[in-house]
């Protein structure tokens, strides 16, 4: 993990912008609207945004870019962070990649931070980040029931979180196992 760079723009490109229906968006809040972007509207639009930026980094395996892990300031005055992760790349899907990748995201965030909390928004069609907060011992903080409507199903918002004090006592528990 570490910030992007100029030479990670067009692999992230092409993992997020350059099909107009990529596999990973079936999952990433799919009730939002998807374009394609050609390589230099990407770089236009987004381009300067991503290089070295403290609140997106990319995820690699072997050197190889497969996602990102990111924060935004919900309300930056009490320090109310949330945070995500997306693997683009499926061929990383289901191998333990997320969970190594969100832990230690989440554990920068704490260390480098004045954080009392790290959480994150997602939908009830997504139980594998559902999952994910579950595994680092998240909770569930909120249920927006029936408010994300996606392929004619309404599905429920879904916010998970952790205490910075939970994190410390579960980081305790692991190194005394």
């Amino acid at each position: 993990m570490r910030p992007l760079t100029e030479a990670d723009l067009k692999p992230l490109w092409e993992l997020t912008y350059k099909e107009s229906n990529p596999e990973w968006k079936k999952w990433d809040a799919p009730y939002y609207d998807h374009v394609a972007l050609t390589y230099n509207a990407f770089l236009k639009e987004m381009g300067p945004s991503l290089i070295q930026q403290d609140n997106r980094w990319g995820l690699f395996v072997k050197g190889k870019l497969i996602g990102t892990a990111s924060y935004y300031w919900e309300h930056k005055p009490s320090n109310w962070l949330e945070t995500g992760i997306g693997i683009y790349n499926p061929e990383y899907w289901n191998g333990g990649h997320g969970t190594i990748f969100f832990k230690t995201w989440i554990d920068h965030l704490f260390n480098t931070m004045p954080l009392v909390r790290v959480g994150f928004a997602t939908w009830s069609g997504n139980q594998r980040m559902m999952r994910l907060g579950e595994k680092l011992g998240m909770s569930l903080e909120g249920r927006l029931r029936k408010c994300r409507f996606y392929n004619g199903i309404y599905y429920d918002s879904i916010r998970m979180g952790i205490l910075r004090e939970e994190w410390e006592q579960l980081e305790v528990l692991k190194r005394s196992e």
